[in-house]
């Protein structure tokens, strides 16, 4: 078996984690993929166990197999971390992160259909407890989905791309990643096929998006992860990909730390036909235990380095925001 992925920002993480301080701690991965970030968790802290929590079955023995000998310090639970996070009454960790990009085994090897490359069903599952992405675009009407793909994608020309989305859907031709792709290209202008990315990129990102629930999930894990945090100087990171993403988290952890400003912000800063029917709510109010406060520590989000982005480019559109949590007294 081949490690496929990288982890990103691994120094940034070590950093503003501070692993050395908890050496005997409680970490959680809510995103464990092949283990990358967990390892890293592990080695800089020796006595410390983790928690592993990933959707994919698959994920979870890649992970196993990774990690060799760190395994024995991890618990591994298969479950979305949504879900997780809703029925966790463990000890309360003293680390917890979230990566939130889609693994490089996911988009090159898993047959999924998660890139427009290859000639794969269109399949987008993170776990095979949700519909597909062909079950998915089965049912949509034309409105709806170019709502997801302006919302979730944020594409201009959502509205043109669902159009021939649905007129290839009518005549059947529509059953693999590359009938997809080849539907938006030819819905799109010439010039926008030139540019410098692949012109369904954002189609693409859109649908798996609507498919796994991402956002919805995401907003719902934060409020109780940061709720279960240890309040001995705690810390939690949440390494984002796309802006829709990167807005919750921010938003999130203003409401936590007591932001007024983040209440009644929206997610989407468009409006488009009925895009608020998909749009995410942005969290504006957090109930934190008594006496617990959040500091936030990135302002302004972590980016990774030019050297990071030449030896790995998947990390190019990687932020890092990071929170401490400790208590009421501690902060007079």
């Amino acid at each position: 078996m081949e490690r496929t992925h990288v982890p990103v920002l691994p120094t940034e993480v070590v950093e503003f984690l501070k692993l050395e301080q908890v050496n005997g701690g409680l970490f959680v991965d809510c995103t464990l993929g092949e283990g990358g970030h967990s390892a890293l968790l592990l080695e800089h802290s020796p006595d410390s166990r983790l928690i592993g929590v990933d959707a994919d079955a698959t994920m979870i023995e890649r992970a196993r197999s990774f990690l060799g000998p760190l395994s024995s310090r991890v618990e591994f639970v298969q479950a979305w971390y949504d879900e997780f996070w809703n029925s966790y009454s463990g000890p309360r960790p003293h680390r917890i992160l979230f990566d939130l990009g889609i693994s490089t085994f996911h988009l090159s090897a898993s047959g999924r259909g998660f890139a427009f490359r290859g000639d794969e069903p269109l399949d987008m599952r993170l776990s095979d407890s949700v519909r597909s992405a062909a079950e998915l675009l089965e049912n949509l009407s034309q409105e709806d989905l170019a709502d997801i793909l302006y919302v979730y994608g944020e594409e201009r020309y959502s509205r043109r791309i669902a159009a021939a989305i649905l007129r290839a859907r009518d005549e059947h031709a529509l059953r693999t990643t590359r009938d997809l792709a080849e539907t938006v290209a030819s819905a799109v202008p010439a010039a926008y096929r030139r540019g410098r990315n692949n012109p369904a990129t954002r189609t693409f990102q859109a649908i798996r998006i609507a498919v796994n629930s991402e956002l919805e999930r995401l907003r719902a894990a934060l409020p109780s992860a940061l709720a279960a945090l240890s309040a001995d100087g705690g810390r939690m990171g949440v390494i984002t990909f796309h802006s829709l993403e990167d807005r919750l988290v921010k938003w999130a952890f203003r409401a936590a730390s007591g932001d007024d400003s983040a209440v009644g912000r929206s997610a989407v800063t468009a409006k488009h036909s009925n895009a608020s029917k998909f749009a995410p709510k942005l969290i504006d109010t957090m109930v934190l235990p008594a006496g617990e406060r959040i500091r936030i520590l990135t302002r302004k989000p972590v980016l990774p380095s030019d050297e990071e982005v030449s030896a790995n480019p998947a990390s190019r559109s990687a932020k890092l925001r990071v929170v401490e949590k400790g208590t009421v007294e501690e902060s007079r």
